[in-house]
């Protein structure tokens, strides 16, 4: 049997990349000590500065616990050209830290991703997206160069590879989107972080099918995967009451592994049947009152457990 290993990332404990939507500030040491305690093995870098910046003091602090980098979060508003440059220095910055901390058998990858939640109408419109708000013909040229750009810098400057994450509230969230992204960008340079509660929420799925269509459909690119639940009642209310993307992570639709639409095990079974020898990331955003990360943490990990992970 291949072997897949289990990682989880610093949202999960409140650490997210939106201004205003922090939960309890954790330490980062609090943080790699819970992931250890509830039994992953690694973890993404999450926001610049919320773990240590120096290659040093990073390791140290992975090395005592045991843990693996496993790979960094990094968005850009690729759509807008004058963003390139700042946006690929950031990425290079990002990537330079954890190549330097790489375990002896794991190169950390480096995850792309649009600077989601800062446009208003897709912030507004997450998991209901319609075609007029769509990337115009040139924005998309803008958009997947920048991408290819990007990751040809970080592959030349540090050897990691990139993928790029399809995410609500950004403009990569659907099927078709995701699609053009991948056929606009080059497959030696760009893979693909396939995220399935954000695909379920994105796909307007509600039992499981569209995600299980999506591996099949984006396999020769998925990379890296990320273990994310929709819960299809928020999302149906969500739908219902013309819920921006913040107001529906905040009322749950990203719930706890096995008590949503996505079919874990289906997708357990696909990596598995695929040879698939990366991590998969699990991730639970908790915001403020959405109760306890560690508890939380432990309770995605048993129920991995009960599908041999």
């Amino acid at each position: 049997m291949h072997l897949i290993r289990v990682a989880n990332a610093p949202c999960s404990w409140g650490s997210l990349e939106f201004d205003g939507m922090k939960g309890e500030t954790i330490t980062w040491e609090r943080m790699l000590d819970e992931l250890v305690e509830t039994g992953y093995a690694g973890t993404e870098l999450g926001d610049w500065g919320f773990m240590p910046t120096e290659p040093d003091a990073l390791r140290a602090a992975l090395e005592q616990r045991g843990v693996t980098m496993v790979g960094a979060f990094v968005p850009v508003a690729f759509r807008y050209d004058a963003a390139h440059a700042p946006g690929i220095a950031a990425a290079l910055r990002v990537a330079r830290l954890i190549a330097a901390v790489a375990a002896s058998d794991h190169a950390p990858l480096l995850i792309l991703a649009d600077d989601n939640g800062s446009d208003a109408v897709r912030t507004r419109h997450a998991g209901r997206i319609a075609p007029e708000m769509e990337l115009s013909g040139e924005e998309w040229r803008t958009f997947a160069a920048g991408v290819d750009r990007a990751a040809r810098a970080i592959h030349e400057e540090t050897g990691l590879c990139t993928a790029f994450h399809h995410h609500c509230a950004g403009y990569v969230e659907t099927p078709e989107e995701i699609a053009r992204l991948l056929e606009m960008t080059d497959p030696t340079l760009v893979g693909l972080v396939f995220d399935t509660g954000h695909y379920a929420f994105g796909a307007g799925d509600r039992d499981g099918t569209s995600v299980r269509d999506a591996l099949d459909r984006f396999a020769d690119r998925i990379r890296h995967v990320h273990f994310k639940d929709c819960d299809p009642a928020v999302a149906d209310a969500a739908h219902r009451e013309n819920l921006d993307y913040f107001q529906a992570v905040a009322r749950g639709v990203f719930c706890e592994l096995g008590k949503g639409c996505v079919d874990f095990a289906h997708t357990v079974d696909w990596l598995r049947r695929r040879g698939y020898r990366g991590w998969i990331v699990v991730e639970q955003d908790v915001l403020p009152g959405m109760g306890a990360p560690r508890e939380s943490a432990r309770r995605n990990r048993e129920f991995l457990k009960t599908l041999g992970l």
